[in-house]
């Protein structure tokens, strides 16, 4: 299990920080994960996942 930051999500979907966080809101993108005080990041597999649905 590995965790990916904002940046790297964003990178690898192609979406902005607030279409991530827009998806999140309609419940049609990964949940994040706090992983501190200030930080949040994503499991790799959900985002892989997810990226895999959008191209089928």
């Amino acid at each position: 299990m590995k965790f990916i930051r904002r940046k790297e999500v964003e990178n690898r979907t192609g979406l902005s920080r607030s279409a991530i966080y827009e998806h999140m809101a309609k419940g049609t993108f990964p949940r994040n994960y706090k992983i501190g005080h200030r930080a949040v990041a994503w499991l790799e597999e959900d985002i892989i996942n997810w990226i895999q649905e959008k191209c089928v």
